[in-house]
């Protein structure tokens, strides 16, 4: 599944440019933005294995507000001068991409209900 396989790759570039937040950040920004990166990644799953369509949109709104929080903690990161605007450009093009698949397999699946 397409939007499983690119959220999975934002997860990979937000640990890569978040291993260098500043220590004090360890348990602050750094872990907040990793867990809602992964929670994005698990509840598509999650939900792809449900029996039902229902569930299966009930996870995929969970991942989607995963995603909006993703977002969230990403400005605040560049706000607070933790990332890079390069490295948040990267990290955003990539959510993007993750929330339109999202956006466009939600679409589709309503359809069928």
């Amino acid at each position: 599944m397409l939007v499983w396989q690119r959220a999975r790759e934002l997860v990979k570039l937000i640990y890569l440019h978040t291993e260098s937040f500043p220590k004090s950040e360890e348990f602050g920004l750094k872990s907040q933005l990793r867990r809602a990166a992964v929670s994005v990644v698990l509840n598509i799953v999650e939900g792809y294995r449900r029996s039902s369509t229902k569930d299966y949109l009930h996870f995929l709104n969970i991942s989607s507000g995963s995603l909006s929080e993703t977002e969230a903690a990403l400005e605040i990161a560049l706000d607070l001068n933790l990332m890079s605007e390069k490295a948040y450009l990267e990290i955003e093009s990539k959510r993007k991409e993750v929330g339109f698949l999202s956006h466009q397999l939600i679409k589709s699946l309503k359809l069928k209900q």
